[in-house]
C-alpha cells in the first residue's frame, strides 16, 4: 500500500508551503527523471499488485504514452545521453496518472476487507 502522506500537513499550513516548494521543486529537478523525458508516476515499481491492476487499468493511450516514456529513457541511460530540452518532460506536464487509479483501488480493496470482515449482529 501507499506510505503516509506529509503533504496535507504542507498544503494546511501557507507558510510551510512557501518555505518548502522552493526546496521540493530543487529536489525535484535534481532527481534528473524529467531530463529523461519520465514523469514521477513512471517511477513507482511494478512489482506491486495494485500498481499492476492501475497499469491494466489506464486508458489505452496512457499506457502506450508510459511505455513509449520508459523505453526513450531506458535507451538515454543506456547510451548515456539526456534528451534534448524540448523533448525533456516540462513541469507543468508533470501531472499524476497512476496514483490517482492506484488510490482507487486502495480504497475498493480496503472496502472489500471491512465487507469480508462484517459480523452481523442478531437480536
Amino acid at each position: 500500500m501507499s506510505a503516509p502522506s506529509f503533504a496535507n500537513y504542507v498544503v494546511k499550513r501557507p507558510w510551510l508551503h512557501r518555505w518548502l516548494m522552493p526546496i521540493a521543486e530543487w529536489y525535484t529537478n535534481a532527481a534528473g527523471y524529467r531530463r529523461l523525458g519520465l514523469k514521477a508516476d513512471d517511477l513507482i515499481p511494478e512489482e506491486n499488485d495494485v500498481v499492476q491492476k492501475a497499469i491494466k487499468r489506464l486508458p489505452p493511450k496512457e499506457a502506450y504514452d508510459r511505455v513509449f516514456r520508459l523505453r526513450r529513457a531506458f535507451q538515454c541511460s543506456l547510451s548515456h545521453t539526456l534528451l534534448p530540452p524540448e523533448e525533456q518532460t516540462k513541469p507543468e506536464e508533470d501531472k499524476e496518472y497512476l496514483s490517482p487509479i492506484i488510490r482507487e483501488i486502495e480504497k475498493e480493496i480496503k472496502e472489500r476487507q471491512d465487507l469480508d470482515n462484517l459480523v452481523v449482529k442478531r437480536k
